[in-house]
């Protein structure tokens, strides 16, 4: 009795968390979009500005890192914004146009700390009613089920082990 309704509570509890895949991909999919753009803008920002002293990008940071200590400074925080704008680019890229199901095969890509932590903040889970929404919780029941099962087995483990006794083994009798 006990281990059915811990069955039925780990199935339920994956089925909770795993279903909220959807809605916060989404929304991860929206705030990096966002991101992007806005880094676009400001490393646009920056290549005009490079471009009106007739400078590449990599001239201007060279040239900016110069400038004494918060040159330099700064010029380590654009080389920074310019890799996780790349970063950033490259995983919308991927993701672009895909739906739930794909987006969980992706879900790696969600690697950003700082904009999954902004997620988070203003997420709410909900009961998704949606057909996605429906086979995610499906997949987390079985994968809530699954994962008491493989716990009690292990823990149950040393027992079985424990518990087999030695089967006599036949030998032959010997004639003298």
């Amino acid at each position: 009795m006990v281990a059915r309704a811990l069955a039925v509570v780990a199935g339920l509890s994956g089925a909770a968390g795993v279903s909220q895949f959807p809605e916060y991909s989404q929304q991860y999919m929206q705030r990096l979009g966002g991101a992007v753009d806005e880094l676009s803008r400001f490393i646009d920002d920056f290549d005009a500005d490079a471009g009106r002293f007739e400078l590449s990008r990599e001239a201007a940071l060279v040239d900016l890192a110069q400038g004494g200590q918060m040159g330099a400074a700064r010029a380590e925080s654009m080389v920074k914004t310019i890799e996780r704008h790349a970063r950033l680019s490259s995983d919308l890229e991927q993701m672009q146009g895909l739906g739930p199901f794909s987006r969980a095969r992706y879900a790696a890509r969600f690697t950003d700390v700082e904009l999954a932590g902004r997620v988070w903040e203003n997420y709410k889970p909900a009961l998704p009613l949606t057909f996605e929404g429906i086979v995610f919780a499906a997949i987390g029941f079985l994968g809530g089920l699954a994962l008491l099962s493989g716990l009690i087995y292990l823990l149950r483990l040393p027992l079985i082990l424990f518990r087999r006794t030695p089967e006599p083994i036949d030998r032959p009798e010997l004639e003298t």
